[in-house]
């Protein structure tokens, strides 16, 4: 079995990198109302040739379609796509720092990483999991209260050693 697991990391219907170039296109079109394969190239920080590869899997695949201009425009799917990936960026990236009490930058570097490398259905199980943490549920916050005072009684450990202890995770105080 584990021989076989790796391989199902290409299975993910968007790859790291086509996610990041459909979040460029996003990001660019907000900002400026249009997106150029030579746009993403400078926001990426990689080479036209490399976007253009990138365009035309992602246009074959229902993401984005190019208009008479050449300006690129994510499609429904495209924008769905990218709206899945930010919301689990960012319901990641809040567990990392206010339940686990990982540094900003760190966390979203992981929540990244983990937005990516995860499945669409674990991927939204994990957002629907955090979306109801974070709610207003009783259930919730004694959660949270249970793992502050764990975290302050027991510290929290890596390789054997403390990485902290003595203080709830950045915060969890706040919801007590």
């Amino acid at each position: 079995m584990f021989q076989e697991v790796w391989k199902t990391y290409e299975e993910n219907e968007l790859t790291h990198s086509a996610a990041h170039h459909l979040m460029a296109v996003h990001e660019l079109r907000t900002r400026h109302g249009y997106a150029r394969v030579s746009d993403i190239a400078q926001h990426l920080k990689i080479t036209k040739g490399s976007v253009s590869s990138a365009m035309k899997h992602l246009k074959e695949r229902g993401y984005v379609r190019e208009d008479h201009n050449r300006f690129l425009e994510l499609t429904e799917k495209g924008a769905k796509g990218v709206a899945e990936i930010e919301s689990a960026r960012v319901a990641f990236q809040r567990f990392l720092t206010h339940a686990l009490g990982m540094d900003e930058d760190d966390a979203e570097i992981d929540a990244c990483k983990v937005e990516h490398l995860v499945s669409a259905e674990t991927r939204s199980r994990l957002t629907h999991f955090l979306s109801f943490l974070y709610s207003d549920e009783p259930a919730a916050h004694a959660f949270l209260e249970a793992l502050r005072t764990h975290t302050l009684e027991h510290g929290v450990t890596l390789d054997g050693e403390v990485v902290f202890a003595g203080a709830p995770p950045a915060g969890v105080r706040d919801r007590a």
